[in-house]
């Protein structure tokens, strides 16, 4: 049975990626449509299999950081492919996907792990040290990117200038270095798995830890799955929008839907860390995506701007800014004490609900 599982991981990846190759720049019919969407499926599941596998190797927190850095650095590709292929419409995809990212990370992942652990153990333990120094970072990274465009003069429109932009470009690939240093290294006990009392070991825990041949061939399959995942999910794209466009809705659920897919696999791997009561390795996944998404995205789509066609609108709106600022205050309250209710869970996946919901009538 472990075999054939280990069979398919490796098999899928390879398939997705043979069907991406096949497919890229075609239309296609819905038969196969499906078809890429079954892989697309496949593809997610293989991934999370094989990060669980580089993080038994490599242990915390760099396993979490190994998955959030590689889903983010092909994501950030999708996004500067698309802006350059759509040309001067795209101007706020970057900032929908981010957007996207913050509110699906802060709100869905943490929303659903918490109430995972919750349902089985009433209380969700964390450490609150290292969690408030993660999510400080992503409320500095958010307002420094995606709300003060709203609000600069140099440019018209929500968005920064040429200087501006810069600034924040560097600023921002600043503070997420300083955090993976902060992270990996100066203070990596602040994001380790609280032990909970009376807990028993999981096959996980017992299991031995893979090889370093393993882990680099998991490593390598990783990276064949997220390039298949993202590039499927382009692929997808055009029928996402045409049922977007023949439902009347508003444009920017496309880039809400491509963030979901793109982080399917960091979803289903921090649920399945808090069913193993691992809650923090969920919480660095989720904050460590957002950051990672901001951190990443901004210098890239600075540097892409040079030969892009159009303004760049990075600042948000009034609603928009309103669910983010309620999204921190909710996060705060609910990391300082370090624990968690199954009210936390429910406030925060209302929240997720809510920015679903304005995304399909604002």
């Amino acid at each position: 049975m472990i075999r054939n599982a280990v069979k398919w991981t490796v098999v899928v990846p390879g398939l997705a990626l043979i069907a991406l190759a096949a497919t890229w720049g075609r239309e296609l019919p819905p038969v196969l449509v499906a078809v890429l969407a079954l892989l697309l499926a496949g593809a997610v599941l293989a991934a999370v299999h094989h990060a669980e596998v580089i993080a038994h190797r490599v242990g915390e927190p760099f396993g979490s950081l190994v998955l959030a850095v590689a889903v983010t650095v092909i994501e950030v590709a999708l996004i500067v492919s698309l802006m350059i292929s759509g040309g001067p419409q795209t101007g706020t995809l970057a900032r929908d996907t981010v957007f996207a990212a913050v509110m699906i990370t802060c709100n869905g992942i943490v929303g659903f792990s918490l109430l995972t652990v919750t349902l089985k153990r009433r209380i969700a333990a964390f450490n609150a040290e290292g969690t408030g120094k993660a999510l400080a970072t992503v409320a500095t990274l958010s307002t420094l990117s995606l709300v003060l465009p709203t609000f600069t003069t140099s440019a018209q429109g929500p968005a920064f200038s040429p200087g501006q932009l810069a600034f924040a470009a560097v600023v921002s690939l600043a503070l997420w270095g300083l955090f993976v240093l902060t992270q990996t290294v100066r203070h990596r006990d602040y994001f380790l798995p609280v032990e909970v009392e009376g807990r028993p070991m999981t096959e996980e825990e017992h299991a031995p830890r893979p090889s370093a041949r393993t882990a680099l061939a998991s490593l390598g399959l990783l990276l064949v799955a997220l390039v298949s995942v993202v590039g499927l999910a382009k692929v997808e794209s055009p029928v996402i929008e045409a049922a977007v466009s023949s439902a009347g809705l508003p444009q920017a659920v496309v880039g809400v839907v491509i963030a979901l897919l793109v982080l399917l696999p960091e979803t289903i791997a921090a649920v399945r860390a808090a069913r193993r009561d691992q809650v923090q390795i969920s919480l660095n996944l989720a904050l460590g995506s957002a950051m990672a998404s901001i951190g990443l995205t901004i210098p890239a789509i600075a540097v892409a701007s040079i030969w892009l066609e159009g303004p760049l609108l990075l600042g948000l709106g009034a609603t928009h800014m309103v669910l983010l600022a309620l999204t921190f205050v909710v996060s705060t309250l609910t990391v300082v004490p370090g624990r968690a209710t199954l009210l936390q869970s429910g406030v925060h996946l209302v929240l997720f609900a809510s920015f679903l919901f304005l995304a399909i009538s604002p």
